[in-house]
């Protein structure tokens, strides 16, 4: 089987990349990744000379590109992470989020159509969105399969757009899709402007803790891992035109994960209990801050078999410990270095 993986190089694909290349040394996996900001190919570093596994830098958004590439490699799948994600930048920027997220899935979508016009069988389209499309929760419930969309960041809408498209093809042309959308992920090779990475980092070097409105948001947290189980999962056993809820069953509110990433880093760190919290600063509230997410994983438990493996605060100490035995990737990827290499190798994004 040959699996084409998009975003790859980032934090989510990586993980995922690693996993089927060490779980299935049968499959051929070839990681195609535009290498902007998010993309590093150091966070693969120690699976990059297997075998089983190349590297192809190219743009989504480029349609022509992608016919040609599906047309000289027959993939059996694909597994489409590549995406802008940080809601901060989709509020700055919102167009460059509908020519990523929404065109470039289009394009993905009738690459694999036309390399699969002659037979569908065995073949899978696997799209990979996010709770954030469903919107905001209130101090109770769950998102489900069935909640009704309800984007509010330019983000959110793009992955709603790309959402719908996914399942179009299904309805239209009868594409074989599954779509998996989840919680918040946790974990190593993180891009060090998201909370965790940025928070731990910023702690290690004594940084303000910037937290928004008064931290009261609510986010359920997923390990990276075991959201790359899950994708397995889905990928060889879900049923095609589904969509399965992936979530962590780790309900947080941001200020009371922050005090937690504060106390394991003084114990780390041999600092005074307390003294890493003094850090903490509230900052203005983004705009369209959604309260609270929160998914419903019942279904994939279920259909599938799929549970967490970790609690989250074992996992967090992992991650703190990760970042702390890997300041050379962290300092390399908040300095820019790792992009300077890229762009002297492959040229600009």
């Amino acid at each position: 089987m040959h699996i084409l993986i998009t975003g790859g190089a980032g934090f989510i694909g990586s993980h995922v990349v690693r996993h089927f290349l060490k779980s299935y040394p049968s499959y051929t996996v070839t990681n195609l990744d535009n290498l902007t900001y998010a993309g590093n190919l150091a966070n693969l570093a120690d699976v990059d000379k297997m075998a089983n596994y190349r590297f192809i830098k190219g743009d989504i958004t480029d349609g022509a590109f992608l016919l040609n590439l599906f047309e000289s490699n027959r993939f059996d799948g694909v597994i489409h992470l590549a995406a802008e994600s940080h809601v901060d930048r989709s509020i700055a920027n919102p167009t460059e989020f509908v020519v990523t997220n929404v065109l470039g899935t289009v394009n993905l979508l009738n690459a694999a159509r036309a390399s699969w016009q002659n037979g569908m069988e065995g073949k899978r389209f696997y799209h990979i969105s996010t709770d954030e499309v469903y919107g905001s929760l209130g101090s109770d419930g769950l998102f489900t399969e069935q909640t009704a969309y309800d984007p509010h960041s330019p983000y959110s809408a793009s992955k709603a757009s790309s959402d719908h498209f996914v399942r179009a093809y299904h309805d239209t042309y009868g594409l074989p899709v599954v779509i998996s959308n989840c919680s918040n992920n946790y974990g190593s090779f993180q891009f060090p402007e998201k909370l965790i990475p940025l928070f731990i980092n910023n702690i290690r070097q004594n940084k303000p803790l910037p937290v928004y409105g008064k931290g009261e948001n609510v986010r359920d947290w997923l390990w990276v891992e075991d959201h790359a189980q899950a994708i397995d999962v889905i990928y060889h056993q879900g049923k095609s035109g589904e969509t399965y809820n992936i979530g962590g069953h780790n309900e947080w509110t941001n200020i009371d994960l922050i005090r937690l990433l504060c106390r394991i880093l003084d114990q780390k760190l041999g600092r005074e209990a307390g003294e890493s919290a003094k850090l903490i600063t509230y900052v203005t509230d983004r705009a369209g801050h959604d309260l609270r997410y929160a998914i419903d994983s019942t279904k994939l438990q279920r259909e599938l078999g799929w549970v967490p493996s970790i609690s989250f605060e074992k996992g967090l100490e992992l991650t703190v410990e990760w970042y702390l035995a890997n300041q050379v990737w962290l300092d390399n990827v908040t300095s820019g270095s790792y992009q300077h290499y890229y762009q002297k190798m492959y040229g600009r994004a």
